[in-house]
């Protein structure tokens, strides 16, 4: 009976705060939630508390203790719990359950999860939705958990939202990291360079050189993006800013330690082939030819692998991508089929370049002879070669006609080569003489050119009217074999010039004929003739 005289406002929810302004609405779940969130966000004392149950508090003490429970709630959930509205309900009574209590979701602490439930409480005008009881109880261990107690000292205006869902506090905070880690990570590389510079002086190897010389300028990305990722952890972003930051962290780590990998594949290649080429076994040019061949097309295959990681680790990064990945490993029998199919001759000519560089029927530096050109190889790659003809032009041609069709490779097994010099001579002219001249020429005028181990001269054929001389030389490579050719032609035609029998001469007998007349007078006429002469 006593509690039936007492006084209505002694049952009224939240009865030491004033009457809730206008503007707040509780209707419904998603009211409370977005209300109390645009109130804590601002700082809005009049309105911010209504949106709780403090009826375990004093009511003297509610205006007050209500205000800094929302301020360090809303903390809590921007930091830990990002609501998603189109799962909370629209109605003032949901079905069943949800009719009086909607659950926003769950924050870890080190006791287990705690439960963020709205409630819906009578309330003079009828029922409202707040955050229950137990919920505004358990605020205070939440923000030591996932809260900060200078966050209470900054003033209102620092907790505005200028744009997006970050406060202005953060946003500033935000730019204190990305301006911190940038500092700290070229910093920390100049360390590390140095620091590792010296411990690489203190050993004889030069891989450790040229490590270091590849994370110049990658160290700094990755050493900032670990900052920037422990730093903004620091600000209590909402899960949305957080997971951007940390994308964009993880971003530019992938990417510089992919530079690191490829840089570094390139100075090894570099290094290697300095280091063979200093070795005995520099000297042979063929092994020196085939050791480069291997690493320019071994490295391209790593390169193409470490890129299409790189991109793959980027990419499954968002949900939409690792969705589609799934799909796709769900039919990876179709789907390889089809991608098999479509890209046959894409994976062949990829497949012939490995084959290729193992094989090496050509190496890069090699003179070959190809669609009638002729030239060097001057690069390999997975999927075509290109040839440096002798006139400066680049013939690029398939790396899968290389395997298919014959072509001429005259420094397969060495560079050496024999030359040829043809000459057309009289049937009078003193051979020897001629095989002597070549001699000379190529012992005193060849400039280098002839390498000492073959010269000849032989009669290779005969005509009716000329006599064919082969001069044979041989020369270091292709290129001087062809500049010797022409000098022994040059000088052996200037020989035979001087020569009275040198040149092919054209000969040719004349037999005299009977004039017309003495044909028509007969024998007697020439008798005559005969007598008075």
């Amino acid at each position: 009976m006593l509690l039936l005289l007492g006084p209505v406002g002694a049952f009224a929810l939240n009865a030491g705060l004033p009457p809730p302004p206008p503007e707040v609405d509780r209707s419904t779940p998603t009211a409370t939630a977005v209300g109390f969130l645009e109130a804590a966000h601002a700082r809005d004392g009049l309105r911010a508390p209504h949106y709780l149950d403090l009826s375990r508090l004093p009511p003297e003490t509610q205006a007050e203790e209500g205000l800094t429970l929302a301020r360090r709630l809303v903390v809590v959930l921007d930091r830990t719990l990002w609501l998603d509205f189109a799962r909370i309900g629209r109605e003032p009574a949901g079905p069943g359950e949800r009719a009086r209590r909607e659950v926003l979701g769950q924050v870890a602490t080190t006791r287990g999860p705690q439960d963020i439930v709205l409630e819906r409480v009578d309330a003079e005008g009828g029922p409202v939705w707040v955050f229950s009881a137990d919920t505004v109880g358990a605020i205070d261990t939440l923000f030591q958990e996932h809260g900060s107690p200078l966050l209470e000292m900054l003033p209102p205006v620092f907790f505005t939202r200028p744009l997006w869902v970050l406060e202005t506090w953060q946003w500033l905070g935000l730019a204190v990291v990305l301006v911190g880690a940038w500092a700290l990570g070229r910093l920390g590389e100049a360390v590390t360079l140095r620091v590792g510079a010296r411990a690489a002086g203190l050993t004889k190897s030069g891989w450790d050189d040229e490590m270091l010389a590849a994370g110049k300028g990658s160290i700094r990305y990755v050493l900032a993006g670990m900052l920037v990722a422990a730093g903004a952890r620091f600000l209590k972003l909402p899960p949305p800013a957080q997971e951007t930051v940390d994308l964009g962290a993880r971003s530019i780590i992938i990417v510089a330690v992919a530079l690191f990998v490829l840089r570094f594949l390139t100075r090894a290649a570099r290094f290697l082939e300095a280091k063979v080429a200093q070795s005995p076994e520099g000297t042979d040019v063929a092994r020196v030819r085939g050791l480069r061949t291997q690493l320019a097309i071994l490295r391209r295959v790593v390169e193409v692998a470490v890129v299409l990681v790189a991109a793959s680790l980027l990419l499954l990064q968002f949900e939409a991508v690792r969705n589609v990945g799934v799909s796709l490993l769900a039919s990876a029998g179709i789907a390889g089929l089809a991608i098999g199919l479509a890209a046959q001759k894409s994976l062949s000519t990829l497949f012939a370049g490995i084959q290729l560089s193992i094989t090496q029927p050509m190496r890069i530096g090699d003179t070959v002879i190809i669609e009638n050109e002729w030239g060097w190889i001057e690069e390999i790659t997975l999927t075509y070669v290109v040839v440096k003809v002798w006139d400066l032009r680049r013939l690029v041609i398939p790396i899968t006609q290389f395997l298919e069709k014959p072509f001429q490779n005259w420094s397969k097994v060495s560079p050496e080569i024999l030359g040829t010099a043809e000459l057309y001579v009289d049937f009078r002219t003193d051979v020897p003489a001629v095989r002597a001249e070549l001699k000379r020429i190529l012992e005193q005028e060849s400039k280098g050119l002839w390498d000492g181990k073959v010269q000849g001269l032989q009669v290779t054929d005969l005509s009716e009217r000329t006599m064919k001389l082969r001069a044979l030389v041989s020369a270091a490579d292709s290129g001087k074999a062809f500049d010797l050719r022409c000098l022994v032609r040059e000088k052996l035609v200037a020989y035979l010039q001087a020569q009275p029998h040198g040149l092919p001469l054209l000969r040719a007998e004349a037999t005299p004929l009977p004039l017309p007349e003495e044909k028509a007078a007969g024998p007697a006429l020439l008798a005559a003739r005969a007598s008075n002469s």
